[in-house]
């Protein structure tokens, strides 16, 4: 069995090819099961976020096991091979648990440190086992994963003022507004009008930004008009003004920005619709949602500007130096725990020959101890029987103490099955094997 890691992100793969790979949690037990469904899948998890794909896997042999997820990944995307696997990374054991720490704790994102990655990681637990697609191994895997990246944040500095994707797209806007003025620096939004498309989680962390930078109203746009409220009375000192979705039009006319965020499928504002509106002001669109809520062709409308996620990176680079001397101290504690499941995960090899010794052992035992009742006679009381039996358990859990221990504790692969090997030979444990 082998831990393997398929997957694209926004390193690899343009947003447009990772919209196309974008599972939502209403689809993600039909794309655990189709996984599943392939007989070199034993385990599975899959983690989807605005900026990554990337799908975990327990397979019987490497390349058949990837090989089987680059098909599932063909079909739910409806690209070709030819298109999508320039775009998709590949990583195996060491290499699979590694990129997973790090993604864990944020070292792999867009934002270096993003706290937000940590909830996706334990949704995908969550969803895991809520779909019972993974086992003992990726369960064990993932969870320490969720352990490593709270450690990291709690023994580093890299979560203090980590910045997110909202917070980044309101630099972004900053900056866009401060170079349309002809300054290279961020500027007040406090003179623009802004609406917010969406009322999720992205959406809460826009309002969060927009009123530290000092933004004076929002109006929130969502499709219920009451999950608006709900997430804008959490805001008492924004001034926040809740809408219904159906009057977007209206103040794609009036704003000056616009934030999308919505779960929708598809474009929810393209050139068609711009083109039908009479802008009151140039209008500048941010759009952090992937799939993308805003279609390409809004670039073509005259007066209006138009950025995605993968456009982030002009702000996030602006902020990036100062951490990476504090990513370097994560690294460290990452290797910790990768060589900690590593050794878990070699130590397993050891466990079809303990449970053969321990069964030869107690079928041993029981033989015996079913001889030696046999001459006691019927004066032998059953409180007495069951002492005795006790007493020969525990007589056998003593002897089996030692070298369980030392064949489960870590060392060097070729160590463990010389000791294997010879557990096996004094024990006779190969014909068992037959015989079983």
């Amino acid at each position: 069995m082998h831990i393997a890691v398929v997957g694209l992100s926004h390193r690899t793969a343009p947003v447009e090819i990772r919209e196309k790979l974008s599972i939502s949690e209403q689809t993600m037990e039909s794309s655990l099961k189709d996984l599943r469904s392939d007989e070199q899948v034993l385990e599975v998890s899959i983690l989807s976020t605005c900026n990554r794909l990337e799908i975990y896997t327990l397979v019987r042999d490497t390349d058949l096991g990837i090989s089987a997820v680059n098909d599932f990944l063909c079909s739910y995307s409806g690209l070709s091979k030819e298109d999508l696997l320039p775009h998709l990374f590949f990583h195996h054991q060491e290499e699979a648990v590694s990129h997973l720490m790090r993604v864990a704790a944020g070292l792999d994102s867009l934002v270096l440190g993003e706290g937000q990655i940590l909830s996706q990681v334990k949704k995908m637990v969550r969803l895991g086992q809520q779909h019972q697609s993974m086992g003992p191994i990726l369960n064990r895997l993932l969870t320490q994963a969720v352990s490593t990246g709270k450690r990291v944040r709690s023994e580093t500095n890299l979560g203090t003022g980590a910045v997110s994707i909202s917070s980044a797209a309101v630099e972004l806007a900053q900056l866009k507004l401060g170079q349309s003025l002809g300054k290279d620096q961020l500027v007040s939004l406090e003179s623009e009008r802004v609406a917010v498309v969406g009322a999720g989680r992205m959406s809460r962390l826009l309002l969060q930004h927009l009123q530290a930078k000092g933004c004076s109203g929002v109006d929130l746009l969502n499709r219920t008009k009451k999950r608006a409220e709900t997430l804008a009375s959490d805001f008492p000192d924004l001034s926040v003004e809740c809408h219904l979705l159906d009057d977007l039009d209206h103040f794609l006319g009036t704003c000056s920005l616009v934030f999308t965020s919505t779960a929708s499928d598809d474009p929810i504002i393209d050139a068609s619709r711009l083109n039908q509106i009479t802008l009151k002001n140039s209008l500048r669109l941010i759009d952090i949602g992937v799939p993308r809520n805003i279609a390409a062709d809004v670039k073509s409308v005259e007066g209006v500007e138009s950025h995605d996620v993968d456009d982030l990176q002009e702000v996030v680079s602006r902020n990036q130096e100062a951490r990476q001397q504090i990513a370097l101290e994560a690294e460290g504690l990452l290797k910790e725990e990768g060589r900690l499941f590593l050794e878990w995960w070699e130590s397993l090899e050891a466990v079809p020959t303990i449970n053969l010794l321990r069964a030869s052992l107690e079928a041993i035992r029981a033989e015996e101890l079913q001889k030696a009742l046999s001459r006691m006679g019927p004066d032998f009381s059953a409180r007495e029987r069951k002492v005795v039996e006790a007493l020969s358990k525990g007589i056998i859990n003593k002897i089996l103490h030692t070298p369980v221990t030392k064949l489960r504790a870590p060392q060097a692969r070729q160590e463990r099955q010389e000791a294997l090997r010879l557990v096996e030979a004094l024990f006779d444990l190969e014909n068992q094997k037959k015989e079983g």
